[in-house]
């Protein structure tokens, strides 16, 4: 009797941010950019150096959610909205239950950034495209997508069908208002319905929502422990961690505790991912009284 041969395994898929491709483009094509991100980068530098008095305020942001679809799976229900909302909330509040699984040598540095998020509305439209990549494309009506509702007043979320393996990406602040916001698959958005594991504890907003306050990845997107992220309390990394790694996991010289890659801005898993730090609360609380004070 002939023996079944076994089926070779999937290798999982892997987290892809298109922020900093998207970064890039916008340096060269819009030239008030480099200014702008410099002045905000100034301005970070002096907070950090200011003695802390009191709790920053709480802050509510608006969201306005665009959903971008061409087939009625990608038309994602008002209940898988409300779910990314809530995770947002939870993870920017430092009230998701999963903290608990921060090293012990990290605990301390998780922070709650008052951050909080409230949906306004939600906007819908049907497109003939099948998929989009992190050109904005998705944010312009002309091309199939939907401009941003009063992007100085309110976070903009396209959710859409991203071409090239890519989860998500955002727009740093700084940049024109026309492409303001963050971008997300809807396989990776909220906690339901298309959201499909490993990415499917919703994540990949909270990702793509700290690039749109400031924050860069941990290991500052180079390979070689010459990046850095600015940001004094995340260990430098040599890149991006993957999956769900084990602690530690050293690189750059950073033993004994190793990558921070539990913070919400490495490339690991969602389950694997759940923290912001003091210093990037610090970082994005920078960004918001600086380059998005209409969001308050």
């Amino acid at each position: 009797m002939a023996r079944r041969k076994k089926r070779a395994s999937r290798p999982s898929p892997r987290r892809r941010c298109g922020t900093m491709a998207a970064h890039m483009r916008l340096l060269e094509a819009y030239a008030p950019f480099r200014e702008r991100q410099a002045r905000i980068e100034l301005a970070t530098v002096r907070r950090r150096s200011a003695v802390a008095v009191a709790l920053p305020p709480l802050v509510t942001v608006d969201v306005v959610v665009n959903v971008v679809y061409r087939t009625d799976a990608q038309n994602v229900s008002d209940a898988q909205v409300k779910s990314q909302i809530s995770v947002l909330n939870r993870d920017f509040k430092a009230t998701n239950t999963d903290k608990k699984k921060v090293p012990e040598p990290w605990k301390g540095l998780v922070t709650n950034s008052r951050l909080r998020f409230k949906l306004a509305k939600v906007v819908r439209r049907r497109t003939t495209r099948s998929s989009f990549p992190t050109d904005d494309s998705v944010k312009r009506a002309s091309s199939g997508g939907i401009a941003p509702f009063e992007p100085e007043s309110h976070l903009n979320l396209w959710v859409c069908a991203l071409g090239g393996g890519v989860l998500g990406y955002a727009q740093f602040p700084g940049g024109p208002a026309s492409t303001d916001g963050v971008v997300v698959d809807y396989r990776a958005f909220g906690t339901r319905g298309t959201a499909q594991k490993p990415f499917n504890l919703g994540r990949t907003a909270t990702h793509e929502v700290g690039h749109y306050f400031n924050l860069r990845h941990i290991w500052g997107d180079t390979e070689d422990c010459s990046g850095t992220d600015s940001v004094a309390d995340t260990p430098n990394a040599a890149g991006p961690n993957y999956g769900t790694p084990s602690f530690p996991s050293i690189s750059c010289g950073n033993g004994p505790n190793g990558d921070m890659f539990m913070n919400y801005m490495d490339y690991v898993d969602d389950a694997a991912m759940f923290m912001f730090t003091a210093q990037q609360v610090v970082r994005m609380r920078t960004a918001l009284e600086a380059a998005r004070p209409d969001l308050r």
